[in-house]
């Protein structure tokens, strides 16, 4: 694995970085710019006929960047030779950032799916409930879990 990262390290270093900035970048985005502005709409039918649809192409550029990022995380612990490192108590407390940062993604996602059946069965207001955690504490919960995994990283490269 050594040879391999000596060779494709700054491809899955680069890697491992987009895949964190689509996703903290993206609930960021989501958070502090586009849900405002979908506030805006008046008709609570389209507003969350909107919320759903934008949360829906989110999660089709997110799943995959997680996907990468433990794919490219795991590919630069070894690569680096991390375990052998003072800093490996970071590797895992990213670990368990990211974690954790998984499991609310996951109840996001599963409550955005029945936030979009209750949607297409005209139930409007169940649709709204399942909605409004996501907003008030996950997406937030992952955006602080996000930036201070961003910053350990940060310190693992030495930078």
């Amino acid at each position: 694995m050594s040879d391999f990262f000596a060779t494709y390290g700054s491809l899955i270093v680069f890697l491992h970085i987009i895949s964190a900035v689509i996703w903290v970048g993206g609930m960021i985005a989501i958070r502090f710019a586009v849900h405002y502005s979908i506030q805006e709409i008046e008709e609570p039918k389209v507003k969350l006929g909107r919320t759903l649809e934008f949360l829906r192409r989110f999660f089709n550029m997110v799943i995959p960047s997680i996907v990468v990022l433990l794919i490219t995380a795991i590919m630069m612990s070894i690569g680096l030779g991390l375990k052998e490192s003072p800093l490996y108590p970071i590797v895992h407390i990213k670990e368990a950032i990211w974690s954790v940062m998984a499991v609310i993604f996951t109840v996001i996602y599963l409550k955005r799916n029945k936030a979009q059946r209750f949607f297409d069965e005209g139930d409007f207001k169940s649709a709204k409930e399942k909605l409004t955690p996501l907003s008030q504490w996950m997406i937030p919960t992952n955006i602080a879990l996000g930036l201070i995994a961003l910053y350990l990283g940060v310190t693992l490269r030495g930078l």
